[in-house]
């Protein structure tokens, strides 16, 4: 059967997310459904998707699929169910349950955008299933109390780089922040309410989010504040670069910027090399508990959609289970 010629439109550029995930031009069956499909498939990402993250890991994931398919040499009418569900059962043998679920949404949700957007006259990727995972346990790494403090302890007082470095761990730790809540701060989101000092959240899916700061956050944050000199300044980033020489920037941390700390602290205080950013919200959840807190709460605190998902955080049955293990006495 005949193709009919690709035409190429020169005048859609990738946007900047789709550069940085290996697309340095539009999938070449997008574009030969002439410009309409080419602006509709820009905005998929640009302006459907709100969150930096997740549109960078769409764009990967499409990205993908697209060169998986053009492999193939298909072009996007001849794309079908089971076409979807070829490539979903191949990553199956090369990703985990999780990462295959995310490519088969990034997948539907891009067709269903070309759908509504008169591209295309179905979703082919709306029938297919993926992978069943149910876990019940998160694999995020968890530290004891102790271990906790004992990081937080190894870091130096007298430093701009260790005041900046035990402030941010600390704002992890004790209000469950992630790591792009915390770096996205500004000065003005660590605020006084009344007699207490407070945090202002910027979650992820747009949540403004305040929760009370523990008193032994306060402190961390006022002596960093002190010695960086940026109070003053309100709509400036609270966790910034340093250059050598304890040299303040008005750069923001990213979450780069932190993993790599987050490394090189943990190694320092003798804990695991699988610590990473995500442990410490993992830590403070876990050690509320054990101290009493209840599940409710911490769903709170964590600003999450469903307790479910802060039990996955909760390692508080981990040693009654071992303790339970230990008395198969053979």
């Amino acid at each position: 059967m005949s193709r009919e010629p690709i035409i190429l439109s020169e005048t859609i550029e990738p946007p900047p997310t789709l550069v940085h995930a290996g697309m340095g031009a539009l999938p070449s069956s997008i574009l030969s459904r002439g410009e309409r499909a080419g602006r509709r498939f820009v905005e998929f990402f640009t302006a459907n998707i709100r969150n930096r993250n997740t549109r960078l890991a769409y764009a990967r994931a499409v990205k993908q699929f697209f060169d998986w398919t053009e492999a193939q040499n298909l072009r996007l009418d001849d794309i079908e169910p089971v076409t979807v569900a070829a490539y979903v059962e191949q990553l199956g043998a090369e990703m985990a349950k999780p990462s295959i679920k995310q490519h088969l949404a990034a997948i539907r949700q891009l067709f269903d955008y070309l759908v509504t957007g008169g591209i295309l006259p179905s979703n082919p990727a709306g029938s297919v299933r993926g992978p069943k995972y149910v876990v019940k346990r998160g694999k995020t790494p968890v530290l004891a109390a102790e271990e906790a403090r004992q990081l937080l302890d190894a870091i130096e007082s007298d430093t701009l780089i260790g005041l900046r470095d035990r402030a941010l761990v600390g704002v992890m730790v004790y209000s469950f922040a992630r790591v792009s809540a915390a770096v996205a701060m500004r000065v003005e989101d660590y605020f006084q309410q009344g007699k207490r000092a407070w945090l202002r959240l910027h979650e992820k899916g747009g949540k403004r989010h305040e929760v009370p700061c523990h008193h032994r956050l306060e402190e961390y944050l006022d002596a960093w504040l002190h010695a960086a000199a940026i109070a003053g300044d309100k709509k400036g980033r609270l966790f910034r670069a340093i250059r050598k020489g304890d040299k303040l920037t008005e750069n923001p941390m990213d979450r780069a910027d932190v993993l790599r700390m987050i490394k090189r602290r943990a190694a320092e205080a003798a804990l695991p090399y699988s610590t990473c950013c995500h442990t410490f919200r993992a830590t403070g959840i876990t050690a509320y508990l054990q101290n009493g807190g209840t599940l409710e709460h911490a769903q709170q605190i964590a600003a999450h959609e469903s307790p479910r998902t802060t039990k996955l955080y909760d390692r508080t049955q981990d040693e009654i289970s071992l303790d339970e293990v230990e008395r198969i006495r053979i």
